[in-house]
């Protein structure tokens, strides 16, 4: 069970959540997309939010600055954060404003306000679980653009909620969170994402 687990905490690790909302919205809109404004938003968010952080730690590890993957230490969890948030502005500045999309761009807006309540949780000494914020905030996406489209996305919907639960659950298990930091990083992913419908439903 625990091997299990951890595939989920893996599968669905925060990493991937920038690329899997843009991915989502591409495939969800009914609205005309042009290839090379989907490859102009898609392949340079994948490069950035996955790629580079990938790179990066394999660095830090080879340097003997981080071993393991998770980062329990308040010290290298603020770091991670910093450079997530730098990536995430990189790609709010200047990959979407060249091949504009203006849900793509509100979702980037809800991801960097859930980091920025993760570092001020993190100056507070309280960790919030980044899976469960990441996991947060693709859920509201697409259920906003269910609403905004006006389309049955309730499998997609039903799928991503299951997921949330079973890494909810995953995270519980294998212990590097507590319940409230679940919880917390939870509210944080869907209230930073609600927040933004407001400009863009």
């Amino acid at each position: 069970m625990r091997t299990l687990f951890l595939i989920v905490s893996n599968v669905l690790h925060p990493l991937y959540i920038p690329f899997a909302g843009t991915l989502a919205y591409f495939l969800i809109t009914p609205k005309y997309s042009p290839f090379e404004t989907q490859s102009g938003n898609i392949a340079p968010i994948f490069i950035l939010t996955v790629i580079i952080p990938v790179i990066i730690y394999f660095i830090f590890r080879n340097l003997a600055v981080a071993s393991t993957i998770p980062l329990p230490n308040f010290n290298n969890r603020k770091y991670t954060l910093y450079l997530t948030l730098a990536l995430l502005l990189l790609v709010l500045l200047r990959i979407i404003p060249n091949n504009f999309t203006l849900e793509v761009y509100f979702y980037f807006l809800g991801l960097i306000a859930a980091i920025f309540c993760a570092l001020i949780l993190i100056f507070l000494k309280f960790r919030c679980s980044l899976h469960l914020m990441g996991m947060g905030s693709l859920l509201m996406f697409l259920i906003n653009l269910s609403i905004h489209f006006e389309k049955n996305l309730i499998i997609t919907i039903s799928i991503t909620t299951f997921l949330t639960g079973l890494l909810a659950t995953s995270r519980l298990y294998i212990n590097p969170n507590r319940r409230a930091e679940v919880i917390i990083g939870l509210l944080i992913g869907v209230f930073t994402q609600l927040f933004t419908i407001k400009f863009w439903l």
